[in-house]
């Protein structure tokens, strides 16, 4: 499905749901902003946008196979972009990555996607801002659209910098196996979300690139702001990966140690039973000269000395912390 916005700079009004055939007719006014939002895409919608705005076959090829690396091309007269949204889902807040395709002309963007985008509804939402600083053209929209896509990176490892707490505080006071999955989960979470933030610094990149000005100057000012907040999410996912490998490591080391308590334990109860089983093995052997053999009080003082020996391991191993 095709839906068609068209902000008039001079007048400040915004057209919708123009029909995709006159696209280029708008496009062609200087005075327009043509945002283009394509969603679940079939092959017609691709046809016509490829059409309306002259499109490379090989960027429209790209966009039709989803699952491409974020990346930037430039092209004659517009730029393609390709990033993800992300967002944890689920109860066990599983990562969903949303992938976003972005057509960026002079004066018109084209938003091209297979699932719903939150940054683009908030976009839309915005709606007065496009006139409030129409003056800032295209750049305007990419701006409130990358602005929401970046804070809401940071909305997100906020609550896994949240959970990874819970989890130190798991691994020390209330230790259960299950928690090592819960690290290995966002390990690999952050490690998804490091393959698909990190390439978007090459993006901001080539937008700011001074000799290939899109932007005005006053324009680029926000696009910095976002760039910063991007560095921002790359530093909290460096900073987490540490975490989680401390945690790890702290998970090993409290599982080695519990292993170590269990072992002295097992070692002494095993001291205090081979005493115990060695007077009884002594006096369970039946020789005809054997010492005590025939005292009436035998099997008494046998017990007495099985009980005073395992008395006085188990002081003694109490006494060295042992058990």
């Amino acid at each position: 499905m095709i839906t068609t916005y068209s902000l008039d700079t001079v007048t400040k009004e915004i057209s919708e749901n123009f029909p995709p055939a006159e696209i280029s007719d708008y496009c062609a006014q200087a005075n327009k902003i043509v945002w283009v939002d394509v969603t679940d895409p079939h092959s017609s919608d691709f046809d016509v946008i490829a059409e309306e705005f002259n499109l490379h076959p090989l960027v429209i090829e790209d966009c039709r196979h989803t699952h491409q690396r974020p990346k930037v091309e430039a092209h004659q007269g517009y730029y393609y972009i390709i990033l993800y949204e992300a967002e944890l889902v689920g109860g066990k807040d599983d990562l969903e990555l949303r992938e976003l395709n972005i057509f960026l002309g002079e004066n018109y963007l084209v938003t091209v996607r297979t699932r719903p985008i939150r940054a683009i509804e908030t976009t839309k939402r915005l709606r007065q801002s496009w006139s409030d600083y129409s003056d800032r053209g295209v750049g305007l929209l990419v701006y409130l659209l990358m602005d929401a896509v970046v804070d809401d990176y940071m909305a997100l490892l906020d609550v896994m910098s949240d959970s990874m707490d819970e989890l130190e505080d798991k691994v020390f006071e209330d230790f259960s196996p299950t928690v090592v999955e819960d690290i290995f989960r966002i390990k690999k979470q952050l490690l998804s979300l490091r393959r698909f933030i990190t390439p978007l610094r090459d993006v901001f990149n080539t937008l700011l690139r001074r000799e290939q000005p899109i932007f005005s100057h006053e324009t680029n000012i926000y696009f910095q702001d976002v760039f910063d907040h991007l560095i921002r999410v790359n530093d909290m996912i460096d900073t987490l990966r540490d975490i989680v490998s401390s945690a790890m490591d702290a998970y090993l080391s409290v599982a080695g140690n519990r292993m170590n308590i269990v072992m002295k334990r097992l070692t002494s109860i095993s001291t205090i039973l081979m005493s115990v089983t060695l007077i009884a093995g002594i006096y369970g052997m039946n020789f005809d000269f054997m010492p005590e053999l025939k005292f009436r009080y035998g099997y008494i003082f046998a017990l007495l000395s099985m009980v005073a020996a395992a008395a006085g391991l188990y002081l003694y191993l109490r006494k060295v912390k042992w058990l």
